[in-house]
């Protein structure tokens, strides 16, 4: 299989030079697999907007959202990476462990997000009634469903990368769960 060298400053658009110089200031670093998005002139931009776009989910809510699919989908980058994330939102490192398992027992509406992304996304988007339900029953409305479809969408974007490029891991590792999530 082709093996994918993450692209430096000097290899990338200026589009994306741009981009590279405020994830630097931002950020402190352009990580790999964004890095890997400026292959392509428009789509690492693309991708930012998408993970930046107004939403009614809280970072946690996110980050919930991005743990649980990212170990479904066996994506070892983005469950590094969100890994570090969610200790930032203010996550412990058990509490993300419990959230990548799908599970969240100290907290009953995280818990019916976390048990609803974790349904659809190995039902391949189509959840069984009663995780909607519960989602419903734990204050969630239309428009947080809408937002989470689309965090459940952009995770798998960079799962599916991540997957297919294998680019280096630049967050500290995450643990491995010690018991299957499928």
């Amino acid at each position: 299989m082709k093996q994918f060298e993450v692209p430096t400053r000097d290899h990338v658009s200026e589009n994306n030079q741009q981009i590279f110089d405020n994830l630097e200031k931002g950020v402190g670093f352009v990580p790999n697999l964004y890095a890997t998005y400026a292959y392509n002139d428009t789509a690492l931009g693309d991708y930012l907007q998408l993970q930046n776009r107004k939403s009614t989910l809280s970072a946690k809510e996110r980050e919930v959202i991005n743990l649980v699919v990212s170990e479904v989908n066996g994506c070892r980058y983005c469950q590094s990476a969100h890994t570090a994330l969610g200790k930032m939102n203010g996550f412990t490192d058990d509490q993300i462990l419990e959230i990548r398992s799908g599970s969240v027992s100290f907290d009953s509406k995280l818990d019916a997000l976390a048990k609803y992304v974790k349904n659809i996304t190995i039902n391949r988007s189509k959840p069984d009634a009663e995780v909607v339900d519960a989602l419903f029953e734990a204050g969630y409305n239309e428009a947080n469903i809408i937002d989470i479809v689309m965090v459940i969408g952009d995770k798998f974007i960079s799962n599916f990368l991540h997957g297919t490029t294998k680019i280096p891991i630049d967050f500290p590792l995450a643990p491995e769960l010690e018991e299957a999530v499928a």
